[in-house]
C-alpha cells in the first residue's frame, strides 16, 4: 500500500484445490442471500489469510455509497463514516473507479502516490486502523456504478507476497463474477438516496491551483506534481505559496481541513 511498509513475508501455501472449490460452492449457494458476503469471505481466507474484506461503490456522478462493511462501531466510524462523509476523494481505489476501464484486480501500494504516508488521508484511514496493506477486485455494477471489494492486512500481520497477490489475481475473474451478480441490484437502491458528490472546489482559487490542492491532498510530493501537470517543481511551490496565502493558512492538515469539513472528519 505504500512504500515504507514491512517486506511481505513468506507467501502462505495455497488451500487444496478440492477446499477451495467446496468454500466457492457454498458461495454460489448463498448468492442473493444475507449470507453471501460471508461465504465468499471465508472462500477467499482460504486462498489467501487477511484481517478485512470490505467494500464501498460509486455512481457516474461521483457520490460514494456503502457495498458491503460489517464493522464494529469503532471501526465503522472511520473506515465507513468518515470515509462516505467525504475522504473517499481522496482514496486512489476510488480514482481507479473513475476510470472508463480500470483494472479487474488492483493494489494500493502499486497505485499510491510518493508520499501518500505523509497525506492527511493516510493518517485519518490507514495509519488509525492500522492497515498495512490493500487489494481490491473492480466490479462492473448496474447504471454505471463501479464497486470495489477489498482484502486487508491489518496490525503486525505481514504485506501479502507476490506469490499471494499472483493467487488473488487468478482468482479475480471468478470472484467478480460472483460479486457482480449478489450486488448487481445496489445502484437502484444507492440512486434514491439523498446527497451530493464530495468536490474540491473553493471560489478563491483557480482550476490550476484546486488541480495543486487536489494532488497535494492524495499524497503527492511536489515532484510527482510537477511530473502530473507537466509544471516545473518550482511553478508547483509557487502555486503552493500563493494556494497557502489565499486560504490563509500553514499546513496540509489545515489544507484538509477547508476542504474536507465534515462533523465526522477532525
Amino acid at each position: 500500500m505504500h512504500p515504507a511498509a514491512e517486506p511481505a513475508g513468506e507467501p502462505e501455501a495455497a488451500p487444496p484445490f478440492a477446499d477451495w472449490n467446496d468454500a466457492i460452492a457454498r458461495a454460489v449457494a448463498a448468492l442473493g442471500t444475507q449470507g453471501f458476503p460471508a461465504a465468499l469471505e471465508a472462500a477467499l481466507q482460504g486462498l489467501v489469510s487477511h484481517q478485512m474484506m470490505n467494500g464501498f461503490h460509486y455512481a457516474p456522478d461521483g457520490r460514494a455509497f456503502d457495498l458491503h462493511n460489517d464493522r464494529p462501531d469503532t471501526d465503522r466510524r472511520i473506515i465507513v463514516d468518515q470515509y462516505l462523509a467525504g475522504t473517499y476523494v481522496l482514496d486512489p481505489f476510488y480514482d481507479v473507479s473513475r476510470l472508463p476501464d480500470g483494472p479487474p484486480f488492483i493494489v494500493m501500494r502499486q497505485l499510491a502516490p510518493d508520499d501518500f504516508e505523509q497525506s492527511e488521508y493516510f493518517r485519518l484511514h490507514y495509519a488509525a486502523t492500522r492497515i498495512v496493506d490493500e487489494v481490491g477486485f473492480r466490479l462492473r455494477l448496474d447504471a454505471g456504478h463501479v464497486g470495489i471489494l477489498s482484502l486487508c492486512r491489518i496490525g503486525e500481520a505481514a504485506r501479502f507476497s507476490p506469490d499471494e497477490l499472483a493467487r488473488l489475481e487468478a482468482a479475480a475473474g471468478l470472484v467478480r463474477a460472483l460479486a457482480e451478480r449478489h450486488w448487481h441490484g445496489l445502484p437502484t437502491a444507492a440512486a434514491a438516496k439523498a446527497g451530493t458528490p464530495r468536490r474540491i472546489e473553493h471560489p478563491s482559487l483557480t482550476n490550476r491551483e484546486l488541480e495543486v490542492v487536489t494532488l497535494i491532498l492524495k499524497g503527492h510530493s511536489t515532484q510527482s506534481i510537477a511530473a502530473v501537470l507537466s509544471l516545473s517543481p518550482d511553478t508547483v511551490k509557487v502555486h503552493r505559496r500563493r494556494i497557502y496565502a489565499k486560504l490563509r493558512i500553514s499546513s496540509q492538515g489545515e489544507l484538509f481541513r477547508t476542504f474536507l469539513t465534515d462533523p465526522l472528519i477532525p
